[in-house]
C-alpha cells in the first residue's frame, strides 16, 4: 500500500517543531494512596520533525507506543522516560531527536470529614503531567489544582468592627454585664456583619524528585492544603461544618498571603515551585491573583 510520508517531499521544506496528536483517551494506571487505581486521561504526544524535506511522521507508531502506559501498570518517571526514548527511536527514519507527552486526568482522593467518624467522601484535583526528552535531556513536571475556601482579612476586621460597635451600643448605659447577658447578645448578634469567603483555587507547578517510585501527587496535593488549612470538604454533617468555619477563621488570607504560604511550604522539597491563586470574589464581579 503506498505510504506517501515515505514517497513524497514536502511541497514547503520547513522544519517543524512539534508533530503528533492530542487528546487521546487512555486508561492509566496509579500508585497513589487513598485514589482509585485507574484514571481516565487525555493524551497528548508529538515528536519534532527536523529535517525540511520529510513530508510527515508515522503518528500510527506513537499511537501504538502509548499502550505502554495503560493500566495496571502504575505511571512513573521511569515509565514516562522510556517512552519518550521509544517515541525518538521509532522515528529514527524521520531524523527526529526529541519527543514530549503530556496526559491530564482528574485525582480522586477519599477525604475523611473533619470530624464525624466514619464519614467521608470524594475530592477531585485535576492534573497535568509534561515529560519532554530534547537530544538526550529528560525532564518532568507536575501541574496540580487544589480547591480551598479563602476568608478576606479586611472583611473581616470590618465585620469585628462593626460587632464591636453593637455590643457598645447595647450595653453602653451598663455599669457591668454579666457573661450570660454578653453570651445571649452574641447569640443574636455576632453576625451583624460578616466576612467575605470564596471557593478559590491553586494551581501549583513543580518538577518531582526523578527517582521515587510512584509520582507523588497526593503528597504535593497534601503539602498544598496543609498549608492553606482551609481544603474544600466533601461529605459533613452541622460539627464539620462547623469546624470548618473554626478553619475558615483561623486562616484569614489575602490572595497575597495564600501564595506564599504555598510556595514556602514547597520550597524546600521542589526547588522552585510556580504558584498561582485565584480567589473567586463573592465582593466584586472579577477575581483576585496572585503567582509565586
Amino acid at each position: 500500500m503506498p505510504d506517501i510520508s515515505l514517497t513524497d517531499n514536502a511541497p514547503i521544506a520547513t522544519p517543524l517543531r512539534w508533530v503528533g496528536m492530542e487528546g487521546i483517551d487512555l486508561p492509566v494506571g496509579l500508585e497513589e494512596p487513598g485514589c482509585e487505581p485507574r484514571v481516565h486521561a487525555r493524551v497528548d504526544a508529538q515528536v519534532d520533525l527536523p529535517t525540511p524535506q520529510i513530508k510527515g511522521i508515522h503518528m500510527s507508531r506513537l499511537y501504538r507506543l502509548l499502550d505502554r502506559l495503560t493500566a495496571p501498570a502504575a505511571l512513573t518517571s521511569r515509565a514516562l522516560h522510556q517512552l519518550l526514548v521509544a517515541m525518538v527511536a521509532s522515528h529514527e527514519d524521520c531524523n527526529s531527536t526529541s519527543a514530549r507527552i503530556q496526559l491530564r486526568f482528574d485525582l480522586l482522593i477519599r477525604r475523611p470529614a473533619l470530624v464525624t467518624p466514619g464519614l467521608a467522601g470524594w475530592t477531585c484535583y485535576p492534573v497535568m503531567l509534561e515529560a519532554t526528552l530534547k537530544e538526550g535531556r529528560f525532564s518532568l513536571t507536575t501541574e496540580v489544582e487544589v480547591t480551598y475556601s479563602s476568608t478576606c482579612p479586611c472583611s473581616a476586621a470590618l465585620s469585628r468592627q462593626l460587632i464591636a460597635k453593637g455590643f457598645t451600643e447595647a450595653f453602653k448605659d451598663q455599669e457591668t454585664v454579666s457573661p450570660a447577658a454578653v453570651n445571649a447578645w452574641l447569640q443574636q448578634n455576632a453576625t451583624l456583619a460578616t466576612p467575605h469567603s470564596q471557593r478559590s483555587k491553586a494551581r501549583v507547578m513543580i518538577t518531582p524528585p526523578t527517582n521515587d517510585r510512584s509520582l507523588g501527587l497526593v503528597r504535593l496535593i497534601d503539602r498544598i492544603e496543609q498549608a492553606l488549612g482551609t481544603p474544600v470538604q466533601t461529605a459533613v454533617k452541622r460539627a464539620d461544618e462547623q469546624a470548618f468555619a473554626a478553619l475558615n477563621g483561623a486562616n484569614l488570607m489575602f490572595v497575597e498571603d495564600a501564595a506564599r504560604r504555598i510556595a514556602s511550604a514547597l520550597q524546600g522539597e521542589y526547588g522552585k515551585p510556580q504558584v498561582k491563586v485565584r480567589h473567586i470574589e463573592s465582593l466584586h464581579p472579577h477575581d483576585a491573583v496572585a503567582q509565586a
